[in-house]
């Protein structure tokens, strides 16, 4: 995919949350049934509940973290608690879903208030099973410290959707 088209650079995912990285592995997101793609609009109640995300692969004991976060939180025009923690799931084997894993932050639906809410879930590949703390907030989370933290590098896959409340119009396009 040529830089220019990326849609997580035209979103701008890519800079708000992660920075550039090669995509290595395959990651599966689905809410009731349907598998989202990058920039798919959704309602917040369509995203109440936990989606389905699984990891390809074969190798099990190759581990992986997800994590899920709104960079627009509380508006898109005053993003103050960017990024805003929804979910946190550790050690989720390869071949697998996030049911397998260890969910150290519960999932928490995106709630738009104001304007439409770009939604990140990042992928990333464990060296080793380590203890993951689970922050004391949602708001102000940053993804970019937490990898360097746990030492878990650049991200292997992303995807983002848009999300607004349930009466909202519109969307972004990308």
């Amino acid at each position: 995919m040529s830089r220019g088209r990326n849609p997580l650079e035209l979103s701008q995912i890519i800079g708000d949350v992660l920075d550039h990285f090669n995509k290595s592995a395959t990651m599966r997101i689905m809410y009731n049934g349907v598998e989202i793609t990058n920039s798919t609009g959704m309602k917040a109640s369509q995203v109440a509940s936990a989606p389905r995300v699984e990891i390809s692969g074969s190798d099990q004991s190759r581990l992986y973290t997800l994590v899920m976060v709104d960079p627009d939180s509380p508006s898109p025009s005053n993003p103050s608690n960017r990024e805003y923690l929804n979910w946190l799931v550790t050690d989720i084997p390869e071949g697998s879903d996030v049911s397998f894993g260890n969910e150290i932050v519960p999932y928490e639906g995106p709630r738009p208030s104001a304007g439409i809410h770009r939604v990140a879930f990042v992928l990333f590949r464990q060296e080793v099973r380590q203890n993951v703390f689970a922050p004391g907030w949602r708001p102000n989370f940053n993804t970019r410290d937490f990898s360097a933290f746990y030492n878990l590098g650049p991200p292997v896959a992303a995807l983002y959707i848009n999300c607004q409340r349930q009466g909202g119009v519109g969307g972004r396009r990308f």
